[in-house]
């Protein structure tokens, strides 16, 4: 299957007129997407496997068959393996009345598609009692990735629709204990060429908080965060993340470190002495366990335990069996790709739903739901109406692979020159600033 799919990609960049009669072979995935990102279907639940999906925080994987098929990631199996909630259209419903915006596309289309009490959130909201969002980003790569930029663009929206403040962790000291090959300063580095990232999104200043382990852990965040660690012992660490006995001790301390966050009164400057404000949490489904032991810890403490909403892997270019990664540069687009790197990118790697030639495809249409293009342009085309066409028109065989790419071509390059042409305004000063403890922050509640 690799063999022929090489073939036709090498094809497809010779010449443009291979596009208009052959395209590249559908990649035999039975994923059967719900709401544009991979669910598996009837056939998938009954098929045996030799390894079941991998979800942690370092590893993302979907189940292999016997035949050796790796399949899309279950995200209704991680619901109830996790034990969170799915969005349904009543939360939904809810999420309007209460803030009286319609939701993002990411909630509309089930990429953020699970919950820890978010309906509590909702419920403050409504009563206009306090509450603040925290996310994080751990700093590996000089630069961010489509799989990193896409949450915080969503982080950004719930703060415009909240109006509320915002803690950014930026977890240098994670990476330097769980990746041997990088070193201090490295990471530092990454911290502040991320951070650049990050701003270039347009978060509030007044209402955000960025900060990187190394520069900012101490004081009472560093209080909090051997609260936590009291309460978590080395037994719930390792049955929650696998860790051995050749596993570094920060490692397994830096839960404790995740957790802080969760917690106002480890923000003095931001909420004073206030342990009693909630925080709501937008991350990937795999930092979930990180906040399960967090949440136990909550309740130790007598602290409010922090709410979160999950979103699905951002697919890598080889399709949706795991996520982008900083460590393949080819299965990422990066924020400093160039156009020509996109486009070559999305023309030889993407997965692909299409026939094998033009003809079958005409005949048998295409499978949208495996369609690694398709998925992204789920993530970034605000009309819902052409969104649904274009799968209704690739299933038909009228949507040619080549055009599905074309138009995923088109809107990706679009968000990442945005994306740098923001990024060259972010000065250093306007780092430093965004990084002050010591600044006025108006946080729209006292």
């Amino acid at each position: 299957m690799s063999e022929n799919i090489t073939a036709s990609q090498a094809e497809e960049e010779v010449t443009r007129m291979v596009e208009e009669t052959t395209l590249e072979p559908t990649l035999k995935s039975e994923d059967n997407a719900a709401q544009a990102l991979s669910q598996p279907s009837e056939a998938v639940k009954e098929a045996t496997t030799t390894a079941e999906q991998i979800v942690t925080p370092w590893d993302v994987a979907g189940e292999v068959t016997e035949t050796g098929e790796q399949l899309g990631i279950n995200y209704d199996k991680l619901i109830s393996q996790f034990g969170t909630r799915p969005i349904d259209a009543e939360l939904l419903a809810r999420f309007t009345e209460v803030t009286g915006h319609q939701p993002h596309i990411l909630l509309r289309r089930g990429m953020f598609f699970s919950h820890r009490e978010l309906t509590r959130i909702l419920d403050r909201h409504a009563q206009k009692k306090p509450f603040y969002l925290y996310t994080g980003r751990g700093p590996s790569s000089d630069s961010m990735h489509m799989g990193h930029l896409v949450p915080f663009m969503f982080t950004k929206w719930l703060q415009d629709v909240f109006k509320c403040p915002l803690v950014i962790q930026l977890t240098d000291d994670e990476k330097f204990l769980f990746k041997s090959e990088l070193t201090v300063e490295q990471v530092l580095k990454f911290s502040q060429t991320n951070a650049k990232d990050i701003i270039a999104i347009g978060f509030d200043l007044a209402k955000t908080f960025i900060f990187s382990d190394f520069g900012y852990v101490g004081g009472a965040f560093f209080v909090n965060v051997q609260k936590i660690a009291r309460q978590i012992t080395f037994n719930a660490a390792r049955s929650t993340f696998g860790f051995t006995e050749s596993d570094n001790i920060g490692k397994i301390a830096f839960c404790a470190i995740q957790a802080a966050p969760s917690f106002s009164n480890s923000f003095p400057h931001m909420f004073g002495k206030k342990s009693d404000i909630p925080c709501l949490i937008p991350c990937a489904i795999d930092q979930d366990p990180y906040f399960r032991l967090t949440r136990d810890a909550a309740t130790k403490l007598k602290y409010p335990k922090p709410a979160l909403i999950h979103s699905k892997f951002f697919p890598a270019l080889q399709g949706p069996q795991t996520k982008m990664s900083a460590s393949d540069p080819n299965s990422s687009i990066y924020l400093s790709d160039t156009p020509s790197q996109i486009r070559n990118k999305i023309k030889r790697y993407a997965f692909s739903g299409g026939q094998e030639t033009m003809e079958e495809h005409r005949r048998l249409g295409g499978n949208p739901d495996v369609d690694v293009a398709y998925q992204y342009l789920g993530f970034l085309l605000e009309d819902d109406e052409l969104y649904k066409k274009l799968a209704v028109d690739y299933r038909a065989g009228t949507l040619t692979t080549a055009e599905m790419k074309d138009l995923c071509i088109a809107e990706v390059t679009k968000l990442i020159k945005t994306m740098q042409e923001a990024k060259a305004k972010v000065t250093d000063d306007l780092v430093r600033e965004f990084m002050n403890p010591a600044r006025q922050f108006d946080l729209g509640f006292t």
